[in-house]
């Protein structure tokens, strides 16, 4: 075999595993399935998901500004807005979070919708070592939070 056949059998061979070992790291890269999440803006569900999604985000993200109280103001009632701000004086506390801290998680499962279209829902949060906390949150059908509080 002279050395020009040597050095292409060379070169197929290098390319052949290169391209076995790059298709080895896609296969690994796309081994779990999508994920994928939904809503709708007219499901309360929906609403208390997004609000709690979305104000954590806005409460973790430094420079988001106003957001977190904009956020308060287009989801949470006038009057309910009012009481949370004496709760969280007195607790010294994020009134949304009921608590001084950000959690890492958060998961909203539906306790119920009464004849009056509002909605109960318990917001599982969870922290830092896996510890969760959970709040009761009601939405009346106008798509505002009215209360969030402690679990009965």
């Amino acid at each position: 075999m002279n050395g020009k056949h040597r050095t292409a059998r060379r070169t197929v061979l290098a390319c052949a595993l290169a391209l076995g070992l790059g298709l080895g790291v896609v296969a690994e890269a796309s081994a779990g399935a999508p994920r994928s999440v939904s809503g709708a803006s007219s499901d309360n569900l929906t609403r208390i998901a997004d609000f709690y999604g979305t104000y954590i985000d806005a409460v973790t993200d430094e420079n988001s500004g106003g957001l977190p109280d904009g956020l308060r103001a287009h989801y949470l009632t006038t009057a309910f807005r009012k009481r949370l701000a004496a709760w969280e004086s007195r607790e010294h506390a994020n009134g949304v979070l009921r608590a001084q801290d950000v959690p890492a998680a958060w998961k909203v499962t539906e306790r119920g919708t009464s004849a009056a279209g509002t909605t109960e829902a318990v917001v599982t949060l969870t922290w830092g070592g896996g510890v969760t906390t959970e709040v009761v949150v009601d939405m009346n059908r106008d798509h505002r939070i009215f209360r969030i509080g402690d679990t009965v």
